[in-house]
Protein backbone atom coordinates (compact mmCIF):
# COMPACT_ATOMS: atom_id res chain seq x y z
CA UNK A 1 0.00 0.00 0.00
CA UNK A 2 1.26 3.64 -0.71
CA UNK A 3 -1.00 5.55 1.83
CA UNK A 4 1.81 4.31 4.77
CA UNK A 5 2.66 6.41 7.79
CA UNK A 6 5.40 6.64 9.22
CA UNK A 7 5.81 6.48 12.65
CA UNK A 8 8.93 7.39 15.10
CA UNK A 9 9.69 8.43 18.54
CA UNK A 10 6.31 9.53 20.20
CA UNK A 11 4.59 7.83 17.44
CA UNK A 12 5.57 4.16 19.08
CA UNK A 13 3.01 3.69 21.53
CA UNK A 14 0.32 4.60 18.97
CA UNK A 15 1.44 1.86 16.54
CA UNK A 16 2.12 -0.77 19.67
CA UNK A 17 -1.72 0.20 19.99
CA UNK A 18 -2.54 -0.33 16.87
CA UNK A 19 -1.09 -3.36 16.94
CA UNK A 20 -2.60 -4.49 20.08
CA UNK A 21 -6.37 -3.46 18.43
CA UNK A 22 -5.64 -5.25 15.30
CA UNK A 23 -4.96 -8.86 17.45
CA UNK A 24 -8.11 -7.90 19.34
CA UNK A 25 -10.07 -7.51 16.18
CA UNK A 26 -8.81 -10.65 14.55
CA UNK A 27 -10.70 -12.84 16.77
CA UNK A 28 -13.80 -11.80 13.89
CA UNK A 29 -13.79 -14.04 10.97
CA UNK A 30 -16.19 -13.45 7.98
CA UNK A 31 -18.26 -15.90 6.19
CA UNK A 32 -20.31 -19.02 7.47
CA UNK A 33 -18.83 -21.85 9.76
CA UNK A 34 -19.21 -24.98 7.86
CA UNK A 35 -21.30 -27.93 8.89
CA UNK A 36 -21.55 -30.91 7.46
CA UNK A 37 -24.69 -31.82 5.61
CA UNK A 38 -27.65 -33.79 7.57
CA UNK A 39 -27.74 -37.20 7.66
CA UNK A 40 -30.15 -38.91 5.30
CA UNK A 41 -33.20 -40.54 6.95
CA UNK A 42 -33.01 -43.65 4.36
CA UNK A 43 -32.28 -46.85 6.61
CA UNK A 44 -32.66 -49.08 3.66
CA UNK A 45 -31.30 -49.03 -0.02
CA UNK A 46 -33.93 -50.46 -1.85
CA UNK A 47 -37.68 -50.30 -0.70
CA UNK A 48 -38.41 -54.03 -0.65
CA UNK A 49 -36.32 -55.70 1.15
CA UNK A 50 -33.29 -58.04 -0.72
CA UNK A 51 -32.36 -61.73 0.61
CA UNK A 52 -29.73 -63.58 -0.82
CA UNK A 53 -30.95 -66.88 -1.90
CA UNK A 54 -28.63 -70.45 -1.93
CA UNK A 55 -26.60 -70.29 -5.04
CA UNK A 56 -27.32 -74.60 -4.68
CA UNK A 57 -26.02 -77.30 -2.91
CA UNK A 58 -22.50 -76.94 -4.62
CA UNK A 59 -21.76 -73.28 -3.22
CA UNK A 60 -22.51 -71.74 0.37
CA UNK A 61 -25.24 -68.99 0.68
CA UNK A 62 -23.73 -65.50 0.77
CA UNK A 63 -25.11 -63.51 3.69
CA UNK A 64 -25.30 -59.72 4.66
CA UNK A 65 -24.07 -58.85 7.81
CA UNK A 66 -24.76 -55.79 9.09
CA UNK A 67 -22.28 -56.53 12.25
CA UNK A 68 -19.31 -57.46 10.29
CA UNK A 69 -16.07 -55.25 10.29
CA UNK A 70 -15.55 -54.09 7.11
CA UNK A 71 -12.33 -56.03 6.09
CA UNK A 72 -8.83 -53.87 5.54
CA UNK A 73 -8.24 -56.25 2.58
CA UNK A 74 -11.64 -57.56 0.89
CA UNK A 75 -10.22 -59.82 -1.83
CA UNK A 76 -8.60 -62.14 0.47
CA UNK A 77 -12.17 -63.28 1.05
CA UNK A 78 -11.88 -65.16 -2.32
CA UNK A 79 -8.96 -67.05 -1.02
CA UNK A 80 -6.91 -67.00 -4.27
CA UNK A 81 -3.09 -66.24 -3.21
CA UNK A 82 -2.42 -65.02 -6.73
CA UNK A 83 -5.01 -62.57 -6.66
CA UNK A 84 -4.05 -61.42 -3.63
CA UNK A 85 -0.17 -60.91 -4.59
CA UNK A 86 -1.55 -59.44 -7.50
CA UNK A 87 -3.57 -56.43 -5.76
CA UNK A 88 -0.35 -56.13 -3.39
CA UNK A 89 1.38 -55.51 -6.32
CA UNK A 90 -1.17 -53.46 -7.77
CA UNK A 91 -1.36 -51.13 -4.71
CA UNK A 92 2.51 -50.82 -4.39
CA UNK A 93 3.63 -49.73 -7.71
CA UNK A 94 0.54 -48.39 -9.69
CA UNK A 95 1.24 -45.04 -11.62
CA UNK A 96 -2.62 -44.13 -10.72
CA UNK A 97 -1.65 -44.41 -7.01
CA UNK A 98 1.65 -42.59 -7.36
CA UNK A 99 -0.10 -39.71 -9.19
CA UNK A 100 -2.69 -39.44 -6.41
CA UNK A 101 -0.15 -39.22 -3.84
CA UNK A 102 1.54 -36.78 -5.07
CA UNK A 103 -1.76 -34.79 -5.45
CA UNK A 104 -2.47 -35.18 -1.74
CA UNK A 105 1.41 -34.16 -0.68
CA UNK A 106 1.16 -30.66 -2.74
CA UNK A 107 -2.16 -29.92 -1.35
CA UNK A 108 -0.62 -30.42 2.00
CA UNK A 109 1.92 -27.82 0.87
CA UNK A 110 -0.43 -25.43 0.06
CA UNK A 111 -1.73 -25.42 3.54
CA UNK A 112 1.66 -25.07 4.99
CA UNK A 113 2.19 -22.26 2.44
CA UNK A 114 -1.20 -20.84 3.36
CA UNK A 115 -0.80 -20.87 7.23
CA UNK A 116 2.94 -19.13 6.67
CA UNK A 117 1.29 -16.03 5.10
CA UNK A 118 -0.33 -15.37 8.44
CA UNK A 119 2.95 -15.38 10.05
CA UNK A 120 5.00 -12.12 10.22
CA UNK A 121 7.58 -12.16 7.43
CA UNK A 122 11.09 -11.58 7.77
CA UNK A 123 12.81 -10.27 4.94
CA UNK A 124 16.30 -8.73 4.34
CA UNK A 125 17.01 -5.52 2.53
CA UNK A 126 20.04 -3.91 1.33
CA UNK A 127 20.67 -0.53 -0.54
CA UNK A 128 23.30 1.42 -2.29
CA UNK A 129 24.12 4.41 -3.95
CA UNK A 130 26.93 5.96 -5.66
CA UNK A 131 26.71 9.21 -7.05
CA UNK A 132 28.60 12.75 -7.80
CA UNK A 133 26.89 15.84 -7.10
CA UNK A 134 28.05 17.67 -10.02
CA UNK A 135 31.26 17.47 -12.38
CA UNK A 136 34.14 18.01 -10.55
CA UNK A 137 33.27 16.92 -7.10
CA UNK A 138 33.64 14.43 -5.13
CA UNK A 139 31.90 10.74 -5.49
CA UNK A 140 29.34 9.93 -2.34
CA UNK A 141 28.78 6.64 -1.47
CA UNK A 142 26.10 5.61 0.69
CA UNK A 143 25.00 2.20 1.90
CA UNK A 144 22.45 0.80 4.27
CA UNK A 145 21.28 -2.99 4.82
CA UNK A 146 19.58 -4.46 7.89
CA UNK A 147 16.05 -6.75 8.48
CA UNK A 148 11.88 -6.17 7.69
CA UNK A 149 9.51 -7.77 9.62
CA UNK A 150 6.25 -7.15 7.81
CA UNK A 151 3.29 -8.09 9.34
CA UNK A 152 -0.84 -8.07 8.21
CA UNK A 153 -2.86 -8.49 11.13
CA UNK A 154 -5.74 -10.95 9.88
CA UNK A 155 -8.11 -8.77 11.11
CA UNK A 156 -11.48 -10.09 9.36
CA UNK A 157 -10.10 -13.92 8.77
CA UNK A 158 -9.71 -13.90 5.49
CA UNK A 159 -6.60 -15.46 5.96
CA UNK A 160 -8.13 -17.76 8.39
CA UNK A 161 -10.65 -18.77 5.73
CA UNK A 162 -8.03 -19.28 3.08
CA UNK A 163 -5.88 -21.60 5.34
CA UNK A 164 -9.64 -23.57 6.13
CA UNK A 165 -10.47 -23.71 2.26
CA UNK A 166 -6.55 -25.17 1.58
CA UNK A 167 -7.35 -27.74 4.82
CA UNK A 168 -10.70 -29.03 2.41
CA UNK A 169 -8.80 -29.20 -0.38
CA UNK A 170 -6.08 -31.38 1.36
CA UNK A 171 -9.18 -33.43 2.89
CA UNK A 172 -10.78 -33.71 -0.86
CA UNK A 173 -7.24 -35.14 -2.05
CA UNK A 174 -7.10 -37.59 0.76
CA UNK A 175 -10.49 -38.76 0.43
CA UNK A 176 -9.45 -39.12 -3.17
CA UNK A 177 -6.45 -41.24 -2.90
CA UNK A 178 -8.82 -43.10 -0.74
CA UNK A 179 -10.86 -43.79 -3.86
CA UNK A 180 -8.03 -44.70 -6.24
CA UNK A 181 -6.81 -47.38 -3.90
CA UNK A 182 -10.11 -48.99 -3.41
CA UNK A 183 -10.90 -48.59 -7.78
CA UNK A 184 -7.50 -50.16 -8.21
CA UNK A 185 -8.13 -53.30 -6.12
CA UNK A 186 -11.17 -53.44 -7.39
CA UNK A 187 -10.68 -53.15 -11.21
CA UNK A 188 -7.81 -55.59 -10.62
CA UNK A 189 -10.13 -58.24 -9.09
CA UNK A 190 -12.51 -57.52 -11.56
CA UNK A 191 -10.20 -58.37 -14.35
CA UNK A 192 -8.72 -61.18 -13.00
CA UNK A 193 -12.44 -62.68 -12.35
CA UNK A 194 -13.08 -61.87 -16.06
CA UNK A 195 -9.81 -63.59 -17.24
CA UNK A 196 -11.08 -66.50 -15.25
CA UNK A 197 -14.16 -66.76 -16.85
CA UNK A 198 -12.76 -66.13 -20.04
CA UNK A 199 -10.48 -69.42 -19.48
CA UNK A 200 -13.14 -71.14 -18.40
CA UNK A 201 -15.55 -70.51 -21.02
CA UNK A 202 -12.74 -71.40 -23.67
CA UNK A 203 -12.46 -74.65 -21.91
CA UNK A 204 -16.08 -75.65 -22.53
CA UNK A 205 -15.95 -73.98 -26.07
CA UNK A 206 -13.55 -76.45 -26.88
CA UNK A 207 -15.18 -79.26 -25.70
CA UNK A 208 -18.14 -78.36 -27.92
CA UNK A 209 -15.91 -78.02 -30.73
CA UNK A 210 -14.91 -80.99 -30.78
CA UNK A 211 -18.07 -82.53 -30.72
CA UNK A 212 -19.08 -80.50 -33.78
CA UNK A 213 -16.05 -82.13 -35.39
CA UNK A 214 -17.18 -85.75 -34.18
CA UNK A 215 -20.60 -84.55 -35.62
CA UNK A 216 -19.61 -83.88 -38.95
CA UNK A 217 -17.06 -86.65 -39.44
CA UNK A 218 -20.40 -89.11 -38.83
CA UNK A 219 -22.83 -87.10 -41.16
CA UNK A 220 -19.46 -87.45 -43.84
CA UNK A 221 -19.54 -90.82 -43.27
CA UNK A 222 -23.13 -91.21 -43.55
CA UNK A 223 -23.09 -89.08 -46.65
CA UNK A 224 -20.76 -91.46 -48.12
CA UNK A 225 -22.72 -94.49 -47.41
CA UNK A 226 -25.75 -92.91 -48.93
CA UNK A 227 -27.28 -92.44 -44.92
CA UNK A 228 -27.24 -88.53 -45.19
CA UNK A 229 -28.52 -85.95 -47.47
CA UNK A 230 -26.57 -82.66 -48.59
CA UNK A 231 -28.85 -80.88 -46.31
CA UNK A 232 -27.55 -82.73 -43.05
CA UNK A 233 -23.87 -82.10 -44.35
CA UNK A 234 -24.58 -78.56 -44.59
CA UNK A 235 -25.87 -78.03 -41.54
CA UNK A 236 -23.04 -79.63 -39.72
CA UNK A 237 -21.02 -77.86 -41.27
CA UNK A 238 -22.59 -74.70 -40.38
CA UNK A 239 -23.08 -75.53 -36.85
CA UNK A 240 -18.95 -76.04 -36.89
CA UNK A 241 -18.63 -72.68 -38.54
CA UNK A 242 -20.60 -70.91 -35.59
CA UNK A 243 -19.35 -72.22 -33.20
CA UNK A 244 -15.89 -71.32 -34.25
CA UNK A 245 -16.92 -67.53 -34.77
CA UNK A 246 -17.56 -68.03 -30.69
CA UNK A 247 -13.60 -68.82 -30.16
CA UNK A 248 -11.53 -65.54 -31.39
CA UNK A 249 -13.59 -62.71 -28.84
CA UNK A 250 -12.86 -65.32 -25.73
CA UNK A 251 -9.65 -65.32 -26.65
CA UNK A 252 -9.62 -61.33 -27.03
CA UNK A 253 -11.36 -61.38 -23.86
CA UNK A 254 -9.03 -63.29 -22.05
CA UNK A 255 -5.48 -60.91 -23.53
CA UNK A 256 -7.61 -57.76 -23.12
CA UNK A 257 -8.10 -58.52 -19.50
CA UNK A 258 -4.04 -60.05 -18.93
CA UNK A 259 -3.20 -56.60 -20.22
CA UNK A 260 -5.71 -54.51 -18.42
CA UNK A 261 -3.84 -56.30 -14.94
CA UNK A 262 -0.26 -55.38 -16.37
CA UNK A 263 -1.25 -51.81 -16.90
CA UNK A 264 -3.14 -52.28 -13.33
CA UNK A 265 0.18 -53.21 -11.78
CA UNK A 266 2.33 -50.88 -13.45
CA UNK A 267 3.63 -53.03 -15.80
CA UNK A 268 4.14 -53.18 -19.36
CA UNK A 269 2.30 -56.59 -21.15
CA UNK A 270 5.65 -57.34 -22.35
CA UNK A 271 7.20 -57.20 -19.55
CA UNK A 272 4.86 -58.80 -17.07
CA UNK A 273 2.88 -62.14 -17.14
CA UNK A 274 -0.37 -61.93 -15.54
CA UNK A 275 -0.77 -64.97 -13.28
CA UNK A 276 -3.24 -67.75 -14.85
CA UNK A 277 -6.57 -67.51 -12.81
CA UNK A 278 -9.18 -70.48 -12.70
CA UNK A 279 -12.59 -69.94 -11.92
CA UNK A 280 -12.34 -73.12 -9.96
CA UNK A 281 -9.92 -71.05 -7.80
CA UNK A 282 -12.03 -68.13 -7.12
CA UNK A 283 -13.81 -68.62 -3.40
CA UNK A 284 -17.18 -66.77 -3.28
CA UNK A 285 -17.46 -64.67 -0.13
CA UNK A 286 -19.74 -65.87 2.28
CA UNK A 287 -20.66 -62.84 4.66
CA UNK A 288 -20.74 -60.03 3.37
CA UNK A 289 -20.43 -56.56 5.25
CA UNK A 290 -22.96 -54.24 4.88
CA UNK A 291 -23.17 -50.22 6.75
CA UNK A 292 -26.27 -48.72 6.91
CA UNK A 293 -26.79 -45.02 4.62
CA UNK A 294 -25.86 -42.82 7.48
CA UNK A 295 -22.71 -44.73 7.67
CA UNK A 296 -21.78 -44.82 4.78
CA UNK A 297 -21.73 -41.14 4.26
CA UNK A 298 -18.55 -41.85 6.27
CA UNK A 299 -17.02 -44.54 4.83
CA UNK A 300 -17.33 -43.84 0.93
CA UNK A 301 -14.52 -42.27 0.32
CA UNK A 302 -16.38 -40.09 -2.94
CA UNK A 303 -18.92 -38.66 -0.49
CA UNK A 304 -16.18 -37.53 2.05
CA UNK A 305 -14.20 -36.14 -1.05
CA UNK A 306 -17.78 -34.22 -2.23
CA UNK A 307 -18.39 -32.89 1.73
CA UNK A 308 -14.47 -31.66 2.05
CA UNK A 309 -15.37 -29.70 -1.34
CA UNK A 310 -18.57 -28.64 0.10
CA UNK A 311 -16.24 -27.09 3.42
CA UNK A 312 -13.72 -26.12 0.39
CA UNK A 313 -16.42 -23.82 -0.98
CA UNK A 314 -18.09 -22.19 2.19
CA UNK A 315 -14.31 -21.13 3.29
CA UNK A 316 -14.42 -19.49 -0.08
CA UNK A 317 -17.15 -17.36 0.74
CA UNK A 318 -15.23 -15.82 3.65
CA UNK A 319 -12.27 -15.52 1.61
CA UNK A 320 -14.32 -13.23 -0.67
CA UNK A 321 -16.14 -11.60 2.07
CA UNK A 322 -12.80 -10.36 3.71
CA UNK A 323 -12.20 -8.32 0.24
CA UNK A 324 -14.79 -6.26 1.08
CA UNK A 325 -13.51 -5.03 4.32
CA UNK A 326 -10.30 -2.83 5.52
CA UNK A 327 -6.69 -4.40 5.72
CA UNK A 328 -3.93 -3.69 7.65
CA UNK A 329 0.04 -3.92 7.55
CA UNK A 330 2.26 -3.22 9.64
CA UNK A 331 6.16 -2.85 9.29
CA UNK A 332 9.45 -2.79 11.33
CA UNK A 333 12.87 -2.18 10.13
CA UNK A 334 16.17 -1.71 11.50
CA UNK A 335 19.25 -0.79 9.05
CA UNK A 336 23.38 -0.39 9.44
CA UNK A 337 24.01 2.91 7.43
CA UNK A 338 27.52 4.34 5.97
CA UNK A 339 28.85 6.76 3.68
CA UNK A 340 31.20 3.85 2.86
CA UNK A 341 30.96 -0.21 2.38
CA UNK A 342 33.97 -0.22 4.12
CA UNK A 343 32.59 1.06 7.46
CA UNK A 344 29.06 -0.27 6.94
CA UNK A 345 28.69 -2.33 10.66
CA UNK A 346 30.65 0.95 12.42
CA UNK A 347 28.49 3.18 10.70
CA UNK A 348 25.31 4.71 11.70
CA UNK A 349 21.81 3.30 12.46
CA UNK A 350 18.04 3.42 11.93
CA UNK A 351 15.36 2.32 12.52
CA UNK A 352 11.39 2.94 11.66
CA UNK A 353 7.69 1.91 12.29
CA UNK A 354 5.27 2.17 9.76
CA UNK A 355 1.58 0.98 9.54
CA UNK A 356 -0.85 1.28 6.59
CA UNK A 357 -4.60 1.04 6.12
CA UNK A 358 -6.69 0.14 2.91
CA UNK A 359 -10.09 -0.32 2.58
CA UNK A 360 -12.20 -1.09 -0.70
CA UNK A 361 -14.77 2.21 -1.45
CA UNK A 362 -15.47 1.38 -4.68
CA UNK A 363 -15.11 -1.26 -7.24
CA UNK A 364 -17.53 -1.37 -9.76
CA UNK A 365 -19.39 -3.72 -7.79
CA UNK A 366 -16.68 -6.29 -8.74
CA UNK A 367 -16.14 -7.44 -4.95
CA UNK A 368 -19.49 -8.09 -4.07
CA UNK A 369 -20.44 -9.80 -7.29
CA UNK A 370 -17.42 -12.21 -6.12
CA UNK A 371 -18.85 -13.15 -2.34
CA UNK A 372 -22.35 -13.67 -4.67
CA UNK A 373 -20.03 -16.07 -6.87
CA UNK A 374 -18.97 -17.88 -4.28
CA UNK A 375 -22.22 -18.16 -2.31
CA UNK A 376 -23.75 -19.49 -5.75
CA UNK A 377 -20.51 -21.66 -6.20
CA UNK A 378 -21.58 -22.99 -2.83
CA UNK A 379 -25.14 -23.83 -3.73
CA UNK A 380 -23.94 -25.61 -6.73
CA UNK A 381 -21.47 -27.76 -4.37
CA UNK A 382 -24.23 -28.87 -2.31
CA UNK A 383 -26.63 -29.90 -4.96
CA UNK A 384 -23.34 -32.26 -6.13
CA UNK A 385 -23.01 -33.42 -2.95
CA UNK A 386 -27.13 -34.50 -3.15
CA UNK A 387 -25.94 -36.15 -5.76
CA UNK A 388 -23.08 -38.03 -5.15
CA UNK A 389 -25.17 -39.57 -2.08
CA UNK A 390 -27.90 -40.60 -4.13
CA UNK A 391 -25.30 -42.39 -6.46
CA UNK A 392 -23.73 -43.85 -3.63
CA UNK A 393 -26.98 -45.46 -2.72
CA UNK A 394 -28.66 -45.87 -5.79
CA UNK A 395 -25.16 -48.38 -6.77
CA UNK A 396 -25.51 -50.03 -3.43
CA UNK A 397 -29.15 -50.68 -4.37
CA UNK A 398 -28.09 -52.53 -7.61
CA UNK A 399 -25.03 -54.32 -6.66
CA UNK A 400 -27.30 -55.74 -4.05
CA UNK A 401 -30.05 -56.77 -6.18
CA UNK A 402 -27.77 -58.03 -8.45
CA UNK A 403 -26.39 -60.15 -6.16
CA UNK A 404 -29.99 -61.79 -5.27
CA UNK A 405 -30.58 -61.85 -9.14
CA UNK A 406 -26.74 -63.82 -8.98
CA UNK A 407 -28.00 -66.36 -6.67
CA UNK A 408 -30.63 -67.36 -8.75
CA UNK A 409 -28.80 -67.68 -11.79
CA UNK A 410 -26.07 -70.02 -10.39
CA UNK A 411 -28.74 -72.05 -8.96
CA UNK A 412 -30.63 -72.06 -12.09
CA UNK A 413 -27.15 -72.76 -14.03
CA UNK A 414 -26.43 -75.55 -12.10
CA UNK A 415 -29.22 -77.25 -12.36
CA UNK A 416 -29.38 -76.80 -15.99
CA UNK A 417 -25.54 -78.32 -15.66
CA UNK A 418 -27.41 -81.06 -13.79
CA UNK A 419 -29.81 -82.03 -16.41
CA UNK A 420 -27.83 -82.20 -19.50
CA UNK A 421 -24.96 -84.13 -16.78
CA UNK A 422 -27.90 -86.36 -16.64
CA UNK A 423 -29.00 -86.36 -19.97
CA UNK A 424 -25.19 -87.11 -21.16
CA UNK A 425 -25.09 -90.50 -18.96
CA UNK A 426 -28.16 -91.26 -20.07
CA UNK A 427 -27.11 -91.20 -23.75
CA UNK A 428 -23.97 -92.98 -23.22
CA UNK A 429 -25.93 -96.08 -21.07
CA UNK A 430 -28.36 -96.05 -24.22
CA UNK A 431 -25.61 -96.23 -26.51
CA UNK A 432 -23.51 -99.04 -25.22
CA UNK A 433 -26.68 -101.10 -24.82
CA UNK A 434 -27.02 -100.62 -28.49
CA UNK A 435 -30.57 -98.57 -27.94
CA UNK A 436 -28.74 -95.28 -28.96
CA UNK A 437 -26.85 -93.83 -31.41
CA UNK A 438 -23.19 -91.94 -31.21
CA UNK A 439 -25.01 -88.98 -32.87
CA UNK A 440 -27.23 -88.45 -29.59
CA UNK A 441 -23.95 -88.73 -27.51
CA UNK A 442 -22.49 -86.18 -29.15
CA UNK A 443 -25.12 -83.79 -29.05
CA UNK A 444 -25.92 -84.95 -24.81
CA UNK A 445 -22.10 -83.55 -24.93
CA UNK A 446 -22.82 -80.33 -26.86
CA UNK A 447 -25.58 -79.43 -24.55
CA UNK A 448 -23.42 -80.25 -21.58
CA UNK A 449 -20.66 -77.94 -22.53
CA UNK A 450 -23.11 -75.20 -23.11
CA UNK A 451 -24.29 -75.83 -20.15
CA UNK A 452 -20.66 -75.37 -18.80
CA UNK A 453 -20.58 -71.97 -20.36
CA UNK A 454 -23.88 -70.55 -18.97
CA UNK A 455 -22.51 -72.16 -15.25
CA UNK A 456 -19.31 -70.03 -15.51
CA UNK A 457 -20.89 -67.05 -17.06
CA UNK A 458 -23.03 -66.46 -13.91
CA UNK A 459 -20.26 -67.60 -11.65
CA UNK A 460 -18.25 -65.26 -13.10
CA UNK A 461 -21.10 -62.40 -12.82
CA UNK A 462 -21.87 -63.38 -9.19
CA UNK A 463 -17.88 -63.09 -8.12
CA UNK A 464 -17.37 -59.75 -10.16
CA UNK A 465 -20.73 -58.34 -8.59
CA UNK A 466 -19.24 -59.23 -4.81
CA UNK A 467 -16.02 -57.61 -5.50
CA UNK A 468 -18.22 -54.70 -6.74
CA UNK A 469 -20.01 -55.01 -3.76
CA UNK A 470 -17.07 -54.53 -1.45
CA UNK A 471 -16.14 -50.80 -4.16
CA UNK A 472 -20.13 -49.79 -3.03
CA UNK A 473 -19.14 -50.32 0.86
CA UNK A 474 -16.48 -48.26 0.25
CA UNK A 475 -13.79 -51.03 1.57
CA UNK A 476 -10.75 -48.89 1.56
CA UNK A 477 -7.51 -51.04 1.48
CA UNK A 478 -5.64 -50.03 4.65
Amino acid sequence: MNDRLRLTGPCLPRAAGLLAGSLMLAACTVGPDFHAPRAPVESAYTYHPVTLAAPGASAAAQQLRADAAMPARWWRAFGNPRLDATVELALADSPTLGQAVAALAQAREQVLAARGAALPQLDLQASGTRASPQAGAPVLEQYSAGPLVSFAPDVFGGTRRLVEQREALAEVQSAQLEAVRLSLSAQVVAQAITAASARQQLQALRAILGSDRDNLRLVELARAAGRASGADLAAAQAQLAADQTLEPPLRQQLATAQDALALLVGRGAGAWQAPSFELVDLRLPRDLAMVVPSQLLRQRPDIRAAEAQLHAASAAIGVAEAELFPRIALDASWSAQSASLGTLLSGGQAWGLSAALGAPLWHGGTLRAQRRAAQQAYEGQLQQYRQTVLQAFAQVADVLQALQHDAQAVQAQQQALASAAESLRMARDAYEAGAGSLLQVLSAQRGYAQAGIGEAQARARQLADSAQWFSAMGAVPR
